[in-house]
């Protein structure tokens, strides 16, 4: 095996989360001034062409970041998420329902693209109800990303989500100030958006709010068992002085395991002794996606180093991967930190491993 991976693999999880979060800004923003244009608030400063054409550039942009978020969803791998799932609702093995909500709103937002741009075959009137599927996918958007999102507990992504109901009520509320008909039906539309607006943050504080959301809302037991994050190990209670305090150099022999779960996901384990320096034993887990040339995009990673001598456990990451060189940060529960390097040759045929280790402090 030839130790290739790519520190940057995360790539994808993060873009699909960032994606995610811009396409429902962008869809609160249009559908904000979508509703305010169809008031009667007029302002000599800002005319109301200008309000479409912005609630117009809007909606594309938001359908771009949408595509985005479809795209590097299903090039991630991480999830069993494939482009049908991400076309055809509520059929994905991976939280079904709240996955299928985010197709739902794919969906609509494909129909309204479509819709628009076959507008003068349609009619004005048939094109005009149509739009309102814009007004439909976002609802459908915010229970999608509060449904499935990985940060639904995060207070950066409660604060988006709850910014982005109190901008659309409060748009709506304005709307509805201006509509014509009696005090009665105003006050029972008004009714109407207060309770909605109550049910989801009911909802959100009773489901994806709460600790085991992801199991409930139908996260594969799989994946459970094996989250994107780092691999730690466990410091001993007892912490003794912190050592070496000084640059170093050493040699390494040891021995690679790899295996690969369900999943496809590739773990590789390198434990080893140094011989000179500071001696001891080091172990190094990576894991991540299965790579070019029988290597493995790093998803994850944790590294653990006893010198010789002493009960100081430093514990860390790998920090960059290139290759067979390997550059590591750890540090002990006396806040010594340690940077770590590895250049290592690996046997294929046995899994042996040799290599030179030279480390510093922090």
């Amino acid at each position: 095996m030839i130790l290739a991976a790519a520190s940057n693999a995360k790539t994808f999880w993060f873009v699909t989360r960032g994606t995610g979060v811009v396409a429902l800004l962008l869809l609160t923003a249009s559908l904000v001034v979508g509703i305010l244009t169809t008031s009667r608030w007029r302002s000599a400063r800002w005319p109301r062409f200008a309000s479409a054409a912005l609630h117009r550039n809007l909606t594309l942009l938001a359908v771009a970041f949408v595509a985005a978020h479809v795209v590097t969803t299903v090039a991630d791998g991480y999830a069993p998420i494939g482009l049908k799932d991400a076309l055809i609702p509520f059929v994905s093995a991976y939280r079904p329902l709240w996955l299928g909500l985010g197709a739902v709103a794919f969906d609509l937002l494909l129909a309204l693209i479509i819709t628009s741009l076959l507008r003068m075959r349609l009619g004005y009137r048939l094109w005009r109800g149509l739009h309102w599927l814009a007004y439909v996918s976002w609802p459908v958007a915010l229970t999608h990303a509060f449904g499935t999102g990985s940060d639904a507990r995060t207070g950066w992504l409660a604060a988006v989500g709850l910014a982005s109901l109190a901008l659309v009520a409060g748009a709506v509320l304005v709307r509805l100030a201006f509509a014509d008909g009696t005090p009665a039906r105003r006050l029972t539309g008004a009714g109407a958006v207060a309770a909605a607006a109550l049910a989801l943050l009911v909802w959100y504080q009773g489901g994806p709010a709460q600790t085991g959301w992801a199991k409930r809302a139908g996260t594969p037991s799989n994946l459970l068992a094996s989250r994107r994050a780092p691999i730690r190990v466990s410091a001993p209670r007892r912490v003794t002085v912190a050592l070496p305090r000084a640059p170093f150099t050493a040699s390494l022999r040891g021995k690679l395991r790899q295996s690969t779960d369900v999943n496809g996901l590739v773990s590789v384990v390198i434990t080893g002794r140094l011989h000179g320096g500071p001696g001891g034993s080091v172990r190094i887990d990576l894991r991540g996606q299965p790579a070019e040339d029988a290597g493995v995009a790093m998803t994850a990673s944790g590294v653990s180093f006893v010198p010789a001598g002493t009960a100081t456990v430093y514990t860390g990451s790998v920090t960059s991967l290139a290759g067979r060189q390997v550059e590591t940060l750890v540090k002990a529960r006396a806040g010594q930190q340690l940077d770590i390097s590895f250049a290592l040759s690996i046997d294929p045929a046995s899994g042996a491993v040799r290599g030179s280790v030279s480390g510093q402090p922090a």
